[in-house]
């Protein structure tokens, strides 16, 4: 018997539904790509006050797009990530590329982001961890993004993930020093 998942999934197309589907009793809302309509803004808007929405895109340019466009417009969505190394093909990356084990803990793994008015992080921690303004700044986000299940990002992406989530210095701290 599949896992059930209460809240509605947003994905950018049907393969991404498909492959959901493969592994759980879920409903999913397509967005079609980037063009996101009002009508689909509309029905996902609908499926947060009703059910709970998971934003699950894929981990490239327009999948960021899509989900900082839908965070903007609906507060309190679910994110789920998967790394582009975890959900790709020679040629595509995207969520219907991933792998039962991978889907099944970036689910386990959702985050929902809020707006805050005061930082956590700032611009200087950010380079004070390494995070922006050095040779391997790329690589130290793509680790923070990995063991905090919140995605890569720019430096100014990951800066705000990680206030939206409220993660201090020192937490941040911690976690670039694990592994």
């Amino acid at each position: 018997m599949k896992p059930y998942i209460k809240e509605l999934i947003v994905v950018e197309g049907r393969h991404d539904s498909q492959r959901l589907k493969q592994y759980f009793d879920c409903d999913t809302i397509e967005t079609s790509g980037t063009g996101i309509s009002r009508e689909i803004l509309e029905q996902i808007r609908k499926a947060q006050e009703t059910r709970g929405v998971i934003l699950f895109t894929d981990p490239d340019s327009p999948g960021n797009r899509i989900r900082n466009l839908i965070n903007k417009e609906i507060s309190g969505c679910k994110n789920a990530f998967v790394q582009k190394e975890n959900a790709r093909t020679e040629r595509k990356v995207g969520v219907e590329h991933a792998e039962e084990a991978i889907l099944k803990e970036a689910l386990a793994n959702c985050v929902t982001y809020t707006e805050r008015p005061q930082e956590t992080i700032t611009a200087q921690d950010m380079y004070e961890l390494g995070l922006t303004g050095q040779e391997n700044s790329a690589e130290l986000r793509r680790k923070a993004g990995r063991l905090l299940h919140i995605g890569f990002g720019t430096a100014k992406t990951m800066r705000s993930r990680l206030n939206c989530l409220q993660i201090t210095k020192e937490e941040l701290r911690k976690v670039l020093e694990t592994e």
